[in-house]
């Protein structure tokens, strides 16, 4: 007799859970390469700009197109910090989840982010020009 269950996926090499055991919290981990690094530090100071330009809105973080599942994912501005922070001092990402029943109207991507922020400094450049006629 057995006393654990017997595991439906033995041997299956389509088993979902078979990377977990890389997953190990000892297990080294690749260090992130130093342009991954910057990228990472450059998207922490761009998410701080869209959270102080886009929160007064009414929007409440960023939602991205996840690459393994092919669903769009909400992240508040702190999660996706948090997420950030991790990858910079783990080499990897958080194992993550979809978002409780977000409200896809309060999310944005980075894309258009990165847009109303460039537009909010075009604006306010093209501001300053003018006063120096």
């Amino acid at each position: 007799m057995q006393d654990e269950p017997i595991d439906p996926f033995n041997g299956d090499p389509t088993d979902p859970a078979a990377g977990l055991d890389d997953l190990d919290e000892d297990a080294e981990a690749e260090p992130l390469t130093d342009a991954e690094r910057q990228d990472v530090i450059e998207d922490l100071s761009d998410l701080e700009i869209y959270q102080a330009l886009l929160s007064p809105t009414g929007i409440r973080g960023l939602v991205i197109e996840c690459e393994d599942c092919h669903e769009p994912h909400y992240f508040d501005w702190d999660l996706l910090r948090g997420n950030l922070r991790h990858l910079l001092s783990s080499g990897r990402p958080r194992v993550h989840e979809p978002a409780y029943d977000p409200d896809p109207e309060h999310y944005v991507t980075w894309e258009y982010a990165r847009g109303y922020a460039d537009g909010v400094h075009d604006t306010l450049t093209e501001g300053n020009e003018e006063d120096k006629d």
